[in-house]
């Protein structure tokens, strides 16, 4: 292969730093490919619903709500609609200063009920609400007659954002996992209703490929993750990883959905992913807000590093546990590979140094290599979200490959400022501004 180097004529620190970053990414997509592969036995053996199964549980639906004027009354329009014969939907009215206390008086009923929190033990964060929540059930609502017998582990909390739209059919694909007394929760595929513009687009697609590709692959070990909207978890589940010292199952930071998946797995629970049914929700359709959305996101993976103390403590296998380790580094990871990239467009730019030797012969498969590189994973990732909707849904997959990336770069800056916000020791958060409500997007992925 003569005039074919992977580095030609680099100061060696920045050979250093491209042998890493390759490295990096070829184990990425190396990866990807192993939950391709194990996301695909998790479909092939999924468990048909029972409606016997489906109404041995309790299902007790958790809307936490600030300031939601906007879309309260369409979440909870949907939930009444949620087939399910033993249903109880909870809003933690968690403050509000809007109309959402009016709305929520105007669509009242015996099937509603609303947990008001009032200042100053209101506006503390959604793990506060949820935990008030948790200790509102365990202590007075399990003593309903109603649920007269119904023991704990039978008891299962469904957190809906209150923009969330669930599928009325959720519960009786969720109890296909929730029969296995060994999972302790449970999370439905995320999808963006109001899919109408390029930036939405790109949302729906990430959201996809989260939950074909690394979510359905670690069903497969049990070592799914709990995301912020459409989770189910088990009430005896929540209860054992509640320590002394805290005032509820969920932790008070940024992304508490992430971090009580990881407690659950810590106490050897199981957690699942399920793609038949979903839940909707809004996406954001301008760039400044959804930076300040990722930010805080993003901010939350870094505080989720934690956790790599506690890998050894997963009940789960070797090769699960190095695949939890491996996502719960992605934050650095991904920080690596973002200046991997900046350096590589200065050494061109600088130094002159062209990507592609143009007087090789194997000119043409160094393109090729790059551009692996470049839309590998995200075409393995667009084909899992894919999945499901037969040749259509690969051929869409591969075809959204390209844009996906692109958007994936447009996102990598909030990587910086989720970092520096640690750095800074700042906490805090702005809710996502809700937009006029949309009717849903029917066609698939």
């Amino acid at each position: 292969m003569d005039g074919f180097f992977l580095f030609y004529g680099l100061p060696w620190p920045v050979v250093v730093l491209f042998t890493i970053a390759l490295l990096i990414v070829l184990i990425g997509h190396g990866w990807a490919v192993i939950l391709f592969i194990t996301g695909g036995k998790v479909v092939a053996t999924s468990i048909e619903p029972d409606e016997a199964i489906t109404d041995s549980f309790h299902w007790v639906f958790l809307v936490p709500a600030l300031n939601e004027e906007v879309t309260i009354a369409d979440s909870v329009s949907r939930l009444r609609e949620v087939q399910a014969r033993n249903r109880t939907i909870m809003v933690i009215d968690d403050g509000s200063t809007d109309r959402t206390p009016e709305v929520l008086a105007e669509i009242g009923g015996p099937d509603l009920e609303v947990m008001r929190r009032d200042l100053p033990n209101a506006q503390l964060g959604k793990a506060a609400a949820l935990n008030a929540a948790w200790r509102h059930i365990r202590d007075d609502v399990l003593a309903r007659p109603e649920f007269a017998g119904v023991t704990e582990d039978k008891v299962i909390l469904v957190i809906v954002d209150a923009d969330g739209r669930l599928d009325p059919t959720a519960p009786a694909y969720l109890a296909t996992h929730l029969q296995d007394p060994q999972v302790g929760g449970v999370q439905v595929s995320v999808r963006i209703y109001n899919r109408y513009n390029p930036l939405t687009w790109m949302q729906d697609i990430e959201f996809g490929v989260y939950g074909g590709l690394y979510q359905l692959g670690r069903t497969h070990w049990g070592t799914a993750g709990m995301g912020g909207n459409g989770q189910a978890n088990r009430l005896s589940a929540l209860n054992s990883v509640v320590t002394d010292s805290a005032d509820g199952p969920w932790n008070h930071t940024l992304t508490e959905d992430q971090d009580i998946g990881l407690h659950l797995m810590r106490n050897g629970w199981r957690g699942h992913h399920e793609v038949r049914t979903t839940v909707a929700q809004q996406g954001v359709s301008d760039i400044k807000r959804l930076y300040k959305q990722r930010t805080r996101w993003s901010q939350g993976n870094i505080q989720a590093m934690s956790h790599l103390r506690g890998i050894g403590e997963v009940k789960a296998s070797p090769i699960a546990k190095l695949d939890l380790t491996w996502a719960l580094l992605q934050p650095p990871l991904q920080a690596f590979i973002g200046l991997s990239t900046i350096v590589a467009l200065l050494c061109a730019l600088i130094l002159n140094t062209p990507f592609i030797a143009s007087n090789s012969q194997w000119a043409w498969l160094w393109l090729l290599f790059l551009f692996f590189l470049a839309f590998g994973g995200t075409a393995i990732g667009c084909l899992a979200a894919g999945r499901g909707n037969g040749f259509s849904g690969y051929v869409r997959g591969l075809l959204t490959a390209i844009p996906y990336a692109f958007y994936s770069w447009i996102l990598w800056p909030v990587i910086v400022r989720a970092s520096w916000r640690q750095l800074r020791g700042a906490t805090g958060w702005d809710k996502t501004t809700r937009e006029p409500l949309e009717a849903d997007v029917s066609a698939p992925q």
